[in-house]
């Protein structure tokens, strides 16, 4: 008996054709598990449309609906969910999901680089992989990304490339499993690397603000002035800023603003290190946390979703860093 996968259908590339206005999406998930017989011989498949967008523009507001969804086809007794999804916000929905699921099926998000009507679209090949993985036996829980036939963690995956097929990458981890023509290589343990915080919608306002050369503190300042929940500040290195950006961090957290400092490095963690105005331990010592490996745009949706779930400022810390081996 072939297990039962629910594909949910956002949009993206993977259901995009070309025009002279701009490629937009214009396939429904229907005519996307139809382009792919070989589906039929993994799982036995339902469909249905959430969204019909370019996932720049996805929102808190559909993720939400997702998770919706992926809850409702648990509950029908679904064993898996596969997601079709554009590219450029993937891995931002898929750790969206991750942090605010809690449910005993994989969910696995996919999509494509090649719209299906340009030459050697990769999402058929990409579709097949989701469901491939979503119905593996050692895939139980936990949210992925599939693609160029690999598995990666919601946590870790990140687009590093604008247009390459293998554009997907976990640098600090690696994949979870790769796929061959005949199987599911597991490489590391399936399941959820994050932690679980019972939110259903994105009620906060989260501001993001990089440190570069010469970067003064007017971004962080103009935060403040629009009472944002909370500051991601994009550091440099190990987790560093300008003396000035520093004197801004200071600033927040003394007005019972969170902030997290993370890198804009791709890979590795951040540590408090550095002295003087903008080094990791002072910015520690004004009451900043340490983001751990999180790109920014991912510490944006941790503390967006905490946030939406506490108004304590200590809580709100204390939730982010976190304990144990979930973070």
């Amino acid at each position: 008996m072939l297990p039962t996968i629910a594909v949910l259908s956002t949009g993206g590339t993977i259901a995009s054709t070309g025009s002279e206005a701009g490629a937009t999406p214009s396939k429904r998930g229907a005519e996307l598990v139809e382009a792919v017989p070989e589906l039929e011989t993994h799982a036995e498949l339902t469909v249905e449309e959430i969204a019909q967008v370019p996932s720049y523009d996805m929102t808190f507001e559909t993720m939400a609906e997702l998770a919706a969804a992926v809850q409702r086809a648990a509950a029908a007794g679904a064993d898996g969910v596969v997601v079709t999804h554009g590219t450029d916000t993937i891995e931002e929905s898929a750790y969206f999901l991750d942090l605010t699921l809690d449910c005993a099926i994989p969910v696995v998000f996919t999509g494509a680089q090649r719209r299906p009507d340009e030459t050697s679209p990769d999402g058929p090949a990409n579709l097949l992989a989701a469901v491939r993985a979503a119905s593996h036996e050692q895939f139980d829980d936990g949210v992925y990304v599939a693609a160029n036939g690999e598995v990666h963690a919601a946590r870790d995956v990140t687009k590093t490339h604008t247009s390459a097929l293998e554009t997907f990458g976990s640098p600090s981890t690696g994949p979870v499993a790769s796929l061959t023509r005949s199987a599911v290589r597991i490489i590391r343990e399936p399941r959820s690397y994050s932690a679980t915080f019972d939110v259903a919608t994105v009620t906060s306002d989260v501001a993001i603000v990089t440190s570069c050369a010469d970067m003064g503190r007017r971004q962080l300042d103009h935060a403040l002035e629009d009472d944002v929940d909370g500051i991601v500040v994009n550091g440099t290195g190990l987790g560093n800023t300008t003396s000035e950006l520093g004197d801004g961090i200071a600033d927040a957290v003394a007005a019972d603003t969170p902030v997290v400092v993370v890198s804009r490095c791709q890979a590795g963690t951040t540590a408090p290190v550095y002295g003087g105005g903008g080094g990791g331990t002072t910015l520690q010592s004004h009451g900043a946390v340490h983001g751990d490996d999180l790109p920014a745009h991912k510490a944006r949706i941790k503390l967006a979703v905490i946030c939406s779930l506490t108004d304590d400022f200590a809580d709100r810390q204390r939730l982010f860093v976190g304990e144990g081996p979930e973070r």
